[in-house]
């Protein structure tokens, strides 16, 4: 943890919708003028796609047919420890970017399922913001979840997770429902092991819950909307939070234990506005008072 060069992470499995947090974000830093250096977690995977699939062959041929990304093997996270903990130090640090698609391929200038070269982070950022699955991990001898500020913790229940990775690898991506499902077996003992057990150390964590049935999430044909879900908001330490202030400014919300309040998923981004934008005031004020 860091006064002067603070840290925001948000950390999710794939699927989970940590994207649509940090859009969320990206509006609060360009509407209160913040600026934030963001890293990727896909840029700490350790190998590219084709050096994957060659790991995940010989993982399987002596016996481990569970080789994930979810997994400390798979990804570089002293490496990404030691960017949080540099950060945190001297506003700086060094990362790089996985071009997913065709569409990064051409604003990177390398082959999809590559990594770019490293670069130094930009001196000069108000504060650090990560996106991925290890956001808060302490495994695989890293402790980064005692390096972030805030941490925020994206998690759909199981079943909704699952349909919305099957649509969007189907759709974005071409794979088959049944390669997609495969690929969510093989995760399962390492989300179990390494991605559940960091929700315990995010600050908040939004659970995305649908009122429509997903019993079958491998044949599901859509996504449940917003409006057919509801999102439950735990905070870790509920001390400070306005609560009654939150239950009156949306609609159709309510307390469901003492640290959690539910709301309809239509108004996710609002409640993320209302919640987020004070705690990054707050962090950007406690950096200033420390200049």
């Amino acid at each position: 943890m860091s006064t002067q060069h603070p840290i925001i992470s948000v950390t999710g499995s794939s699927g989970a919708g940590t994207s649509t947090v940090k859009h969320t974000f990206d509006q609060i830093f360009r509407r209160e003028g913040t600026i934030a250096a963001s890293i990727e977690g896909d840029a700490f995977h350790r190998y590219d796609r084709v050096e994957m699939r060659e790991a995940m062959a010989i993982a399987a041929a002596e016996g481990n047919d569970h080789f994930s990304h979810f997994g400390p093997e798979a990804n570089l996270l002293p490496e990404l420890e030691d960017v949080f903990r540099t950060y945190a130090a001297t506003g700086t640090g060094r990362t790089r970017h996985y071009v997913h698609d065709a569409a990064e391929a051409e604003r990177y200038g390398s082959p999809t399922g590559t990594f770019t070269a490293w670069e130094p982070i930009e001196v000069g950022s108000d504060l650090l913001f990560y996106e991925g699955l290890h956001g808060a991990a302490v495994t695989g001898g890293a402790h980064i979840a005692a390096l972030a500020d805030l941490k925020i913790g994206v998690v759909p229940v199981i079943n909704l997770e699952w349909v919305q990775k099957i649509h969007r690898d189907s759709t974005t991506r071409g794979y088959s429902t049944e390669a997609v499902t495969d690929t969510i077996l093989r995760r399962m003992p390492d989300y179990v092991r390494h991605i559940c057990p960091q929700f315990t150390q995010t600050d908040i964590n939004f659970q995305r819950v649908p009122m429509v049935d997903t019993s079958n999430p491998f044949i599901a044909r859509w996504i449940p909307t917003p409006d057919e879900s509801m999102v439950v908001i735990r905070f870790r330490n509920p001390a400070g939070i306005d609560f009654p202030y939150l239950v009156s400014m949306i609609h159709d919300s309510f307390m469901s234990r003492a640290n959690s309040i539910v709301i309809p998923g239509g108004k996710l981004d609002i409640a993320m506005q209302l919640i987020l934008t004070p705690m990054i005031h707050r962090l950007i004020d406690r950096k200033r008072r420390a200049a």
